[in-house]
């Protein structure tokens, strides 16, 4: 019964289309081909990532149900999406390459299909793949990384846990202002710390302590020889003392924050994230930015890619599969690394972070353009 119901759905969705017998065929091929390379290459990914923490989850005393359903479970949607346009593109170099090599791309056009009709079902292929990504690095990916930077935390050594930052000026709440000149998230303790509180553009009090420590007994913080102006108009009132417990608007993971912070979550917290970050001022939100650009843009090169794959591998060349995939493997990877270098312009202010980020795909556009012009029609 699953089964008549599963060949009924695949027929809609095939009337749907509209697709013909071919394009059927080289969905199969694509997608078939995809999803083998890409558990290929996570099996190799999980045996080299065990191999090296072996160690560490033997010395940690983490159980195999831990390792299995807390960390390894969670750690391949993440790397699945990682190389999921790097794999569209070598499947689709590779599939493509083989119905060349034995005429099957010259019996296509030879029937009456052009060519542009015959990327119909590498689109359809690719944007499911796309769209896969996409939901993935959205709402499962955030999810699996809270679980599996807990474990990492709990069971692998020498994890980097946070931060460290020093000179940081920050706007806590509209008009209220802190800075301070370094913190140990592992102490919990800052020095040279100062809080300014503004109203209509004017200063209308001032803190300053040669230190700050948060009591995790009582959640507030300790100022330790403080300074105090509090301002009305022209008059002005001073008071200082050796301790001060305080509440403000601020904790301890908010001076410093954990290095993953920004994967365990999806675009709409990560949103807020980053209009809260530029609200405190943060000097760093150019990072953040580009994470969330990257989410948008990543899907958009499977597209690319499989478009400069159909045209490179289409064509049957004296070198045979072997020079193709190689020929892929170098533009695939000269787009990954541009993308990656592309990102630096937005960190050194030299464009803006939309730009430098959309700016390997719009260049890979016309090169896919170039590259289709030249493919056999």
């Amino acid at each position: 019964m699953e089964r008549r119901n599963g060949e009924k759905i695949k027929y809609k969705i095939i009337r749907l289309l509209r697709l013909k017998i071919i394009d059927v065929y080289i969905i199969r091929k694509f997608l078939s081909t995809f999803f083998l390379a890409i558990t290929l290459i996570l099996t190799i990914a999980v045996v080299f990532d065990l191999s090296e923490k072996i160690d560490d989850f033997i010395e940690s005393g983490a159980t195999l149900h831990a390792i299995i359903f807390d960390y390894y479970l969670n750690f391949i949607p993440y790397f699945a999406v990682l190389f999921s346009s790097l794999f569209t593109f070598i499947s689709v170099i590779y599939f493509t390459s083989r119905m060349a090599a034995n005429t099957e791309i010259i019996a296509i056009l030879n029937s009456g299909m052009s060519f542009n009709r015959m990327l119909r079902p590498y689109l359809i292929s690719s944007v499911f793949i796309a769209l896969v990504a996409f939901i993935l690095n959205d709402a499962v990916i955030p999810k699996a990384n809270v679980v599996k930077l807990e474990f990492e935390e709990q069971y692998v050594r020498h994890y980097t846990r946070t931060v460290r930052q020093r000179n940081m000026h920050r706007q806590i709440e509209p008009g209220i202002y802190i800075y301070l000149d370094n913190y140990s998230n592992k102490t919990m303790v800052g020095n040279n710390f100062s809080i300014e509180k503004f109203e209509n553009n004017q200063l209308v009090s001032k803190l300053i302590a040669d230190r700050i420590r948060w009591d995790t007994a009582v959640d507030k913080w300790t100022l330790t020889r403080y300074y105090q102006r509090d301002i009305n108009g022209l008059n002005e009132t001073i008071t200082s003392g050796a301790r001060m417990d305080t509440t403000i608007s601020l904790l301890p993971d908010d001076l410093a924050r954990k290095i993953n912070e920004v994967e365990k979550m999806n675009l709409k917290q990560l949103n807020s994230f980053i209009k809260q970050q530029i609200m405190q001022g943060e000097t760093n939100v150019k990072a953040f930015q580009i994470e969330k650009h990257k989410r948008l843009s990543f899907p958009f090169s499977t597209l690319i890619l499989t478009l400069i794959g159909v045209a490179v591998s289409s064509r049957k060349i004296r070198g045979g599969i072997g020079l193709q995939i190689a020929i892929g493997v170098i533009i695939s990877f000269s787009y990954i690394l541009f993308m990656q270098f592309s990102s630096q312009f937005a960190i050194g202010g030299l464009l803006p972070v939309a730009l430098a980020v959309w700016l390997p795909n719009i260049i890979f556009v016309i090169v896919a353009i170039a590259l289709f012009r030249l493919a056999p029609k």
